[in-house]
């Protein structure tokens, strides 16, 4: 049991849930919804992420509640065997946002060292961030605490100097980025950012202090970051037809301020990612230590950054939510919907049923993602998943494997 004063209040978690949204990622897909024009594009992001904030936190209430990490949660619905294959699933996503952050952040710091000092070197960036996030992940929780608190201060102010300069073109507001995106695909970027943050928030929440704090500081501090990391890529795509941060602060002659952006916030991201894939890899081999683990796949995502090319992420953001919307779709069904009693759930090695509807989820979000409709695919994906799994829990949750005095049998 963790003590109370170990546990997590409300700025922590506002504070934690802002630094993991302060990213290049989110600036850069930010940049993505440009075509759409300012004005509008800001609707469907604050639109995107209410819908995505709202969801990643009822993974988190359930985390609070129960007292344990997100994908140990997923025993609830799918039984002890679910929770090993989500585990490695999330162990493989989070290395490979720990690749691809690595490697956009080493990219903006060989851009930048190579305009203040002739430096040109993207190995060295790669390695020097992977240092710093093993480095980060030493301090442990109570670095998460400490150490954040400060960072996300400085990535703020920071952060305000950048869309200083973005909004003080005149004629962004009247303007459109060029090439082309629908409404719905616009929207599905948005929803999706927060809820491939699903499979790690209850990893947090566990230890808070209260639901209603856990919930609303992850959610205001995710919500309020990730939405402005947004603004200001769509607002520097449109004005400068280039997301890319490092170039835009080079160009406002930010220097080492712009060094500082880079390095801050993807350590403060990257430090959750890997922290996770820690705590998801204990479900596999239980007796392993988290900060260990952690810095292993620090290392792992960093030799993946300098070895293979980082393709567009946008392709892996909908991977992730192919996966992960239709799981935590049933997960949230059953413990807010459905309420069934899961006093025996320790004893559910694989639920087959859950397994069937989770797999149908997975078919209908590629099929919604082919559609391109207004409301992306995360949404109707999940919505479709819950209702299938309403309609038909009764019936297939006979479909398990389920252990007793060390027999198996089909329940």
């Amino acid at each position: 049991m963790t003590k109370d004063n170990e546990k997590l209040g409300f700025w922590t978690f506002l504070l934690l849930w802002f630094g993991a949204a302060v990213s290049i990622a989110e600036i850069l897909t930010g940049g993505l919804i440009a075509p759409l024009g300012f004005k509008t594009g800001v609707i469907v992001i604050l639109a995107g992420h209410l819908i995505g904030t709202l969801v990643l936190v009822l993974g988190g209430i359930i985390g609070t509640r129960e007292k344990v990490p997100a994908i140990t949660s997923t025993n609830i619905s799918f039984g002890k065997y679910g929770v090993y294959l989500f585990s490695i699933l999330n162990v493989l996503q989070l290395i490979g946002w720990t690749a691809v952050m690595i490697k956009s952040a080493a990219d903006s710091i060989n851009l930048i060292a190579k305009s203040l000092w002739s430096f040109d070197n993207v190995l060295f960036s790669i390695v020097l961030v992977g240092v710093l996030v093993a480095l980060w992940i030493w301090y442990g929780k109570d670095g998460m605490k400490k150490l954040n608190s400060i960072a996300v201060f400085l990535l703020f102010a920071l952060t305000i100097v950048l869309g200083t300069v973005i909004f003080k073109d005149k004629t962004l507001f009247d303007r459109a980025g060029s090439g082309s995106i629908s409404v719905g695909g616009a929207l599905e970027l948005n929803v999706i950012m927060p809820l491939s943050w699903l499979p790690l928030i209850a990893d947090y929440t566990r230890f808070a202090k209260s639901e209603k704090e856990g919930a609303l500081g992850s959610f205001l501090g995710y919500f309020l970051g990730s939405s402005w990391m947004y603004i200001i890529g769509l607002g520097a795509a449109i004005v400068s037809n280039n997301p890319d941060p490092s170039a835009m602060m080079l160009a406002a002659n930010l220097g080492i301020t712009a060094l500082g952006i880079v390095v801050l916030s993807t350590v403060t991201t990257t430090f959750l990612d890997v922290y996770s894939a820690g705590v998801s890899f204990l479900n596999i081999m239980p007796k392993q230590s988290e900060k260990n683990i952690g810095i292993l796949m620090t290392v792992i995502g960093t030799v993946i950054a300098a070895v293979f090319p980082i393709a567009n992420y946008e392709s892996f953001l909908y991977a992730i939510g192919s996966v992960f919307a239709p799981l935590f779709a049933i997960l949230i069904t059953d413990y807010f919907i459905i309420k069934k009693n899961n006093k025996n759930k320790s004893d559910v090695l694989i639920n087959l049923g859950a397994f069937i509807v989770w797999a149908i989820g997975v078919a209908l979000y590629y099929s919604f993602i082919k559609l391109d409709l207004l409301f992306g695919a995360t949404v109707p994906a999940m919505i479709t998943t819950s209702i299938i799994y309403t309609i038909t829990w009764r019936w297939i949750n006979k479909w398990k494997l389920v252990k007793k005095s060390e027999n198996y049998y089909a329940a």
